[in-house]
């Protein structure tokens, strides 16, 4: 009897669990390369290009490699970031680096969600949508409810889905910028960025630099939050090229497309949570195409892959509190799954918490949709530092004892 229940349980992971390395890339890219952040580094001038080559070089490249070498471990291909921190400084340490990681994504998800209303605001003529508070509120709860309903289709599903969305909602776009970018530049259009050696370098190195680099830091956040489905790849020794890939595409998507918003928009009419599609309708109206029409394509097509990155957040590291879960770091009843293998419990809990973050962050930012999105990229931000804190010094502390 049991034998025949775990064949069940071994054809049930089959059927809905297994990932190719394309299927996990594309969710990891979906979490990693986001478009929330161009617009607000394309508004923050030439020294967003230092300080995004920097990150992803000095940072982002590192901490793909960590992950992919504690991932590939015996015995730690599951929970992610619970099971290498607690592998590495004990149950307590791995429960919090958990929860870190699983509670920034509550206010983060309101950032994503800001953005694709933003962009569907200006696809339908629709500017109420962004400055009408309790509007604003209720396309979130169908965006956020939406995708935590479709998780019980099963990972595998989710990973098909996503990899489509990835590529059509973001890889594309973005390409489609960088593109219209270079024929702009072509044109001998003006450029509002001057990008010279004296422009580029930050003038003084101190604690305000330091500050204002975080954020650029922390744009490329999340490449170990897919970690939990190494289990579900079929060859788990190619997660760590399949982060190496995620690095190099995602710093060349942030630096030539902030790049691509900084140079061809006034700083003064870049919005954070409109100005991606707002760049689209101006850029692709001076090259001399049908901008207004184009514009609210990109607009729709921005705002599934967006969904996209959103419901992948939900599996992500949902995946990782349910390993917790089992070991007794929540109550019983969050250990438990659908016949899928999905907690759906835990992520129902989560975005339960999403729809209070988003309830306190957008009745109290009123009509200035920007306040609300600087503030729950801040909190976002301050958040995930201390994941990535305790993931270095867990590192340092497997080296020491290999």
């Amino acid at each position: 009897m049991n034998n025949e229940k775990e064949d069940w349980a071994l054809e049930q992971d089959l059927k809905y669990n297994r990932l190719t390395a394309f299927k996990l890339f594309a969710m990891t890219s979906s979490m990693v390369i986001s478009v929330n952040e161009l617009a607000p580094f394309g508004k923050t001038g030439p020294t967003a290009l230092f300080y995004l080559l920097i990150a992803g070089t000095a940072w982002f490249v590192p901490i793909t490699q960590m992950a992919g070498e504690m991932a590939s471990i015996d015995g730690w291909e599951k929970g992610g970031i619970f099971t290498w921190v607690k592998g590495s400084l004990g149950d307590k340490v791995g429960w919090t680096a958990m929860f870190y990681q699983w509670i920034h994504i509550t206010v983060g998800m309101d950032t994503m969600m800001y953005v694709i209303i933003g962009a569907l605001s200006i696809t339908f003529g629709t500017p109420w949508f962004n400055t009408t508070p309790i509007v604003r509120f209720i396309l979130m709860m169908i965006i956020l409810w939406g995708a935590t309903a479709i998780q019980v289709i099963g990972i595998r599903k989710i990973g098909r889905i996503a990899e489509w969305l990835f590529i059509l909602g973001i890889a594309l776009t973005v390409i489609l910028l960088i593109i219209s970018f270079f024929v702009y530049l072509a044109q001998g259009h003006p450029v509002h960025m001057v990008i010279n050696w004296h422009t580029i370098i930050p003038h003084h190195l101190n604690g305000t630099t330091l500050v204002a680099f975080v954020p650029f830091m922390l744009a490329f956040c999340g490449g170990e939050a897919s970690a939990p489905h190494v289990k579900n790849l079929d060859h788990p020794k190619s997660y760590s090229k399949v982060m190496l890939a995620l690095a190099a595409t995602a710093i060349c998507f942030d630096l030539l497309g902030s790049m691509a918003i900084g140079m061809t928009v006034p700083k003064g009419e870049i919005q954070n949570s409109t100005g991606f599609v707002y760049t689209y309708g101006k850029l692709l109206t001076s090259i001399g195409l049908p901008g207004d029409l184009l514009q609210k394509i990109v607009g729709v097509m921005l705002s599934c892959g967006i969904i996209g990155e959103l419901g992948n957040w939900i599996a992500g590291p949902n995946q990782g509190m349910y390993e917790a879960a089992k070991e007794g770091y929540m109550p019983k009843f969050f250990a438990k799954t659908t016949k899928h293998g999905v907690p759906i419990r835990i992520m129902i809990l989560q975005s339960s918490i999403v729809t209070v973050s988003a309830l306190l962050i957008t009745f109290t930012s009123g009509a200035d949709a920007d306040f609300a999105f600087n503030v729950s990229l801040a909190a976002t931000t301050a958040q995930y530092l201390m994941v990535y804190m305790i993931m270095l010094i867990a590192y340092m502390v497997l080296k020491k004892k290999a």
